[in-house]
């Protein structure tokens, strides 16, 4: 493994990740519930809708924030070699999984492991050796 030194930008991610638990803190201290985005996102297709405007300014925030960065920086170039079908697979499987799970990465990784919760520690143990395994089986054996 080598680390490509003109991209590795620690000062921006560490920026980056301190604003996700800030934005993710308040919305616990001034909603009383936790930032996942599967949640809200769901709590939104829900007939009764419990602050359902600041879910809709929350989720905003997180697609507003790349145009406002693309003021300042150029955006990361977006890639992605497996066509719409893998493509619609993934995000089912995506969707199919955070139902089953009781959540996602933002809801268990970032909130529930700051509250320690132990459901949200072992749903994150596994997403990690999810995509660990994911990555090793496609690399070694379908050889992407």
């Amino acid at each position: 493994m080598t680390i490509d030194w003109p991209n590795f930008t620690p000062w921006s991610s560490l920026i980056g990740g301190m604003l996700i638990g800030l934005a993710a803190s308040l919305f616990i201290v001034a909603n009383g519930r936790i930032a996942g985005i599967s949640g809200l996102i769901g709590s939104l297709l829900q007939r009764r809708r419990t602050g359902a405007i600041e879910n809709v300014l929350f989720l905003t925030g997180l697609l507003v924030a790349p145009l406002l960065w693309s003021l300042f920086s150029s955006l990361p170039t977006l890639e992605f070699s497996g066509g719409w079908p893998g493509l619609i697979v993934a995000g089912l499987a995506v969707g199919v999984g955070t139902r089953y799970g009781a959540g996602c990465t933002s809801g268990h990784g970032v909130c529930g492991i700051a509250r320690a919760s132990p459901r949200s520690i072992v749903a994150t143990a596994c997403f990690m050796f999810s995509g660990v395994a994911t990555v090793f089986v496609s690399r070694h054996f379908w050889g992407s």
